[in-house]
C-alpha cells in the first residue's frame, strides 16, 4: 500500500518507519523545514532506542521517504495519516486542533480521488466528524471516508509497542475505510494482535480514557506512598500485594514524583475538558490532575527538608531530566518545577542527563550546570536528587558517590537504591513510600 504520513514527529515518525517496515510505501510529510533537513541528511529529531536504525533501513529500501510537497505525497496513496501536534490550547485545557484543521484543509485541496483520512494525532470526540465537515466543505464531489486510529506509543519501547501491540483501536463508518484500515493493518492481524473496529466516536474517547485510567493509578500509588511514610509501610510491599491482584494487576504502581511526558497531562487535561462539555464532569480525573500538578510542585520541598530547610549556597546534583528514561522528551518533567524551585532558593544546580539535556536547556534556568556524567554532577554536591531512574544511575555505588560528594544526602526520588545499603555506608537516604535511612 501506499500511504502518507502528514507529521514527522514522534507519532509520525514512529508509525510511519514500523508502516513501512510491514513493506509499505510510507511518505513523511513534514513543514518544519528544520526537522525535514535533519530527516532528510540522515539525523532523527527525537531520540527513541531502536528508531535510527528502522529509518535507515527501511529509507535505504525506498519504502520511507521525506519531503514538504503535500501533493506529491498524497497522490495515489490509500489513506492519508494526520500526525501532528495536539497540545493543550492556552487558556482552557482543550486540546488545540488548528493544527490537525489545517493539515485535513491541506489535505482536501490536493486530493484527487476519494481517501481515507485517518487521524492518527490524539483527538476529543467529536473531531473525526468535523473533520469530515472540512473535507465535504472543500471537496463536495467526493465520497468523505474518515476513520480515527489512536496511537499507544510508550516512549522508550515505540517501536516494541507498534510491532506487537496490546490491541489497535480502528473507528470508521463507511466500508472504504474499514477495509482499507484492515488491510494496513494485517500483518498484526497475522500475528492475531488484537484489532477492536468501533465507531469514530469511540474510539476517539478510548485514547483519553485509556490515558486516564493509567494516570489515575500512578497518581493512587503516589498517595498510598505519602501514606506509608506516615504510617511506616513500604510502597514496594503495598504495590506487590495489590498487583497480584488480577483485577488490578502490576503495571503502573511504582511511585515517584508525579507523572510527566507529551502524553498523560495534555490527555487528563483535555479529557476533564470534553467531559465538562458534555456535561458529565468526570470528578476523578479532575481530582487526579490536581493531585499531580501539587506532587511535582512539592517534590523540591523534600530536597529543602533534607538539606536541613535551606538551600542557600548549597549544590545539587540533580540525575535525570527527561520524564522517564530512554526518551529526550522533557514536557512536564517532574525536574522541571523541581529544578527551578531549588535555583530560586539558592541552589546551584549540576545537572546530568543521558539524552535529554539539549531539549532541558531552553527549558530550566540559564544557572544549571550541565555535566558529562552522573559521577561529574556528583562532583563536591552537598546532595543528589535523583529524578529520573535511566539504568545506568543504578549501577552507582555508595562508595562512588561518598568519593564524589562534599555531602551525605541522597534524595532518591524513583526508589532506585537500596535503603539499608546507603545506610550502612553513612549516607543519609530519602526515598518515597519507605522508612528515611539516616546516618548512623
Amino acid at each position: 500500500m501506499r500511504i502518507a504520513m502528514v507529521g514527522g514527529g514522534y507519532v509520525g515518525l514512529v508509525s510511519g518507519a514500523c508502516f513501512a517496515e510491514f513493506g509499505n510505501e510510507v511518505a513523511v510529510v513534514e513543514a518544519d523545514a528544520a526537522k525535514l533537513e535533519a530527516l532528510l541528511n540522515g539525523r532523527l529529531p527525537i531520540y527513541e532506542p531502536g528508531l535510527d536504525k528502522l529509518v535507515e533501513e527501511n529509507v535505504s529500501a525506498g519504502r520511507l521517504s521525506f519531503g514538504a510537497n503535500l501533493a506529491a505525497a498524497v497522490k495515489d496513496a490509500e489513506a492519508v495519516f494526520i500526525a501532528v501536534g495536539t497540545p493543550s490550547r492556552r487558556g482552557d485545557g482543550h486540546a488545540d486542533l488548528s493544527y490537525v484543521f489545517a493539515a485535513v484543509e491541506a489535505v482536501a485541496k490536493v486530493l484527487e480521488r476519494p481517501t481515507v483520512i485517518v487521524t492518527k494525532s490524539t483527538v476529543p470526540v467529536g473531531t473525526g466528524r468535523r473533520v469530515a465537515e472540512i473535507l465535504h466543505r472543500v471537496r463536495p464531489e467526493f465520497d468523505v471516508h474518515v476513520a480515527s486510529n489512536p496511537e499507544f506509543l510508550r516512549e522508550g519501547n515505540a517501536i516494541g509497542d507498534f510491532m506487537k501491540p496490546d490491541r489497535v483501536v480502528i473507528g470508521c463508518d463507511t466500508e472504504l475505510a474499514r477495509e482499507t484500515m484492515r488491510k494496513l493493518y494485517r500483518p498484526l492481524y497475522l500475528i492475531e494482535a488484537p484489532i477492536v473496529f468501533t465507531g469514530i466516536e469511540t474510539a476517539e474517547l478510548i485514547k483519553y480514557a485509556g490515558n486516564s485510567f493509567l494516570a489515575m493509578k500512578v497518581t493512587f500509588i503516589n498517595e498510598m506512598a505519602d501514606l506509608c511514610e506516615k504510617v511506616g509501610a513500604d510502597i514496594h510491599d503495598v504495590a506487590r500485594g495489590i498487583g497480584l491482584d488480577g483485577r488490578i494487576g502490576r503495571k503502573f504502581l511504582h511511585p515517584g514524583p508525579g507523572f510527566g511526558g507529551s502524553c498523560f497531562p495534555k490527555d487528563t487535561l483535555a479529557l476533564t475538558r470534553i467531559a465538562q462539555d458534555a456535561g458529565a464532569p468526570s470528578r476523578l480525573v479532575e481530582t487526579v490532575v490536581s493531585v499531580n500538578d501539587s506532587r511535582k510542585a512539592g517534590m523540591a520541598r523534600r530536597v529543602i527538608d533534607a538539606c536541613g530547610g535551606s538551600m542557600r549556597g548549597k549544590t545539587v546534583a540533580v540525575l535525570g531530566l527527561t520524564f522517564k528514561p530512554e526518551t529526550d522528551d522533557m514536557r512536564d518533567s517532574p525536574s522541571l518545577p523541581i529544578i527551578d524551585r531549588l535555583v530560586s532558593d539558592g541552589a546551584t544546580i549540576r545537572a546530568y542527563d543521558p539524552e535529554g539535556m539539549g531539549q532541558a536547556r531552553p527549558m530550566l534556568p540559564s544557572s544549571v550546570i550541565y555535566c558529562q556524567s552522573a559521577l561529574d554532577a556528583a562532583d563536591k554536591a552537598d546532595v543528589l536528587v535523583v529524578v529520573t531512574e535511566w539504568n545506568e544511575f543504578r549501577a552507582l555505588t555508595p562508595d562512588q558517590l561518598k568519593t564524589a560528594m562534599s555531602g551525605r544526602v541522597v534524595v532518591d526520588l524513583r526508589n532506585v537504591y537500596d535503603p539499608a545499603v546507603m545506610q550502612q555506608a553513612g549516607i543519609a537516604y530519602h526515598s518515597i513510600g519507605r522508612p528515611n535511612a539516616p546516618i548512623v
